[in-house]
């Protein structure tokens, strides 16, 4: 056994069943250890991508991450999709493939400095030396998996790789990475005084609403939010990436926030409620203070609020949310102000239902040819419930975010704290992988096609049955619209129709193509049924966006 193999050992020992990357000399024998110590390797169009699909893994699996890449022009190709990780808070391993341990730091070859390029976007960087492989290993997996989670990054010599391994697989799995849902927390500052403090301030509060966000993702059980707001009969929204904790049709959402038509969300919080309860909100996806006005806060979290001076922050409940969030449902019910009405699926609030109507409503206005949010209703309507949407970043982020009906956990997957375009084909492809029982479809809009449109390659050899919508505009509509807000014109934000003519296959996916509903769900419903790719890419006319996006 040579130090390759140890690492593939160690690391299967901990749940991980595949890694991304795309390879070079200095990676073969990484890649002939995991060939032979059965963790798959797949190989991916950019190093970026195999960072997002790994990120993606880890959300899907609830074990890190792996991804892989060599040095230099691989490594800051990587770093896109391991900052993505960072940001967004999922564990992952991220292994860069270097020189001999003699060459390094020597001014050679597509050599840089690793730990220095991956310090600010990782929560460790280690060299991996000989005779400290498997504490190195176990190590990085502690911290990958340790609240809040995220990527750590392993950089292997060659020689390290291939010398001689002096140590052996430790005999129990590391940190238990190998159970799902395995991200540990650290040590909890969370107290009974603390949550009867949270306790007394629901009670006091006529109108209390709860904002769910992404680090309540993290949850070994979600169903106890569920039971939270349904115990005190609180009113719910979420941000982008925790949709889906709760049913989206369960009586008290109240929807998502920050998205397309944000400030009908805001103008709902700031009315209405006299307490808003953070539960796992995580400021890296919208800061408070964007749009709680002057609605006292109780932050429920794995860690302190980052907010500006004017939030009013009037109590913390800081510790593992696996502990807080059953101890607040746990507690007698506590009655509050809404106005309450029986329905057939539960307790309505009738501010809430009326709320609720008026803003999707406001999402879905008229035109004369065929627009995102109805494309947008056509996917929601064919993709079954338990099925998984990955999506990418720019104006349909936006309008599918406040639109879109999640009725699950892991099915709404989009990345918000990181934002960054070319996330949603690995995504996608990285989910079937994962949970192939499950139908995954993918929406992209046709800038961030083009910009990941090879991992298309990656989707035909893996045999993965998606279907890619493109949602064909012929403009990077986000920023058409900041331009438009800012009274400037139109430049650089153009996608001429020379450059979007469909052919008749991507790397030998079919296209299929359309122009209405009618088109975009018979198509949806036979790539579903295919047993490959396919892309569809739908004209759609962006215009409402201007209206919807940044209102």
């Amino acid at each position: 056994m040579n130090n390759a193999d140890l690492i593939v050992a160690i690391l299967r020992a901990a749940g991980i069943q595949r890694g991304f990357g795309v390879p070079s000399g200095n990676v073969l024998p990484l890649m002939e250890a995991m060939r032979e110590g059965g963790i798959d390797f797949v190989l991916t169009a950019h190093e970026g991508s195999a960072g997002f699909a790994a990120d993606v893994t880890a959300r899907m699996t609830g074990v890190p991450g792996l991804c892989i890449a060599t040095l230099g022009p691989g490594a800051t190709n990587l770093a896109t999709g391991v900052g993505c990780a960072y940001l967004d808070r999922s564990p992952l391993i991220a292994i860069t493939c270097t020189l001999n341990e003699a060459q390094l730091g020597r001014r050679m070859q597509m050599w840089i400095d690793h730990e220095t390029l991956f310090k600010p976007i990782t929560k460790a960087s280690f060299r991996l030396r000989r005779g400290e492989i498997a504490a190195t290993l176990e190590k990085a997996l502690r911290i990958a998996i340790s609240e809040p989670p995220g990527p750590v990054h392993l950089d292997l010599p060659e020689d390290v790789a291939l010398a001689a391994a002096q140590e052996s697989v430790p005999r129990e799995s590391i940190a238990g990475a190998d159970a799902p849902g395995a991200a540990r927390s650290g040590q909890s500052d969370r107290s009974d005084n603390g949550i009867d403090r949270a306790a007394t301030l629901l009670r006091n509060a006529k109108r209390p609403v709860a904002v769910i966000g992404a680090n309540a993702m993290r949850l070994p059980q979600p169903g106890s939010l569920r039971a939270l707001v349904e115990r005190h009969g609180i009113p719910f929204a979420t941000t982008t990436m925790a949709k889906g904790l709760i049913d989206e049709t369960h009586p008290l959402s109240i929807g998502c926030i920050e998205r397309a038509r944000r400030q009908l969300q805001r103008g709902f919080i700031r009315e209405h409620a006299d307490l808003i309860i953070g539960l796992g909100y995580d400021t890296v996806e919208v800061e408070y203070e964007a749009w709680i006005g002057d609605v006292p806060l109780l932050h429920v979290d794995v860690e302190r609020a980052d907010v500006d001076s004017s939030v009013r922050i009037v109590h913390e409940v800081v510790g593992p949310l696996a502990q807080s969030i059953p101890a607040l449902a746990g507690l007698d019910p506590i009655p509050n102000a809404w106005t309450r009405q029986a329905g057939d699926d539960g307790v309505h609030i009738a501010e809430v239902d009326a709320h609720r109507s008026a803003f999707q409503r406001s999402l879905r206005p008229a035109g004369d040819r065929f627009s995102p949010h109805e494309a947008i209703d056509v996917v929601r309507r064919v993709l079954p419930h338990e099925g998984v949407l990955a999506f990418d970043v720019g104006a349909h982020t936006h309008q599918i975010a406040s639109q879109w009906t999640a009725y699950g956990p892991r099915t709404f997957l989009i990345t918000n704290g990181w934002s960054s375009m070319g996330f949603g084909l690995p995504a996608a492809i990285a989910a079937k992988l994962a949970r192939p029982d499950l139908p995954v479809v993918c929406i992209v809009g046709d800038g961030c096609f083009q910009m990941t449109c090879g991992e298309l390659a990656v989707a035909k050899r893996e045999r993965l049955a998606i279907p890619f919508v493109v949602l064909d505009d012929g403009w990077l509509s986000l920023i058409k619209v900041k331009q438009e807000r800012r009274s400037l014109p139109y430049y650089g934000t153009a996608l001429p129709a020379e450059t979007r003519q469909p052919p008749a296959h991507y790397f030998g996916v079919p296209v299929m193509t359309g122009e209405n509903a009618a088109d975009l769900e018979h198509a949806l419903v036979s790539a579903l049924a295919m047993d490959g790719p396919n892309v569809i890419q739908i004209g759609v006319d962006p215009a409402h966006y201007s209206e919807t996006v940044y209102d």
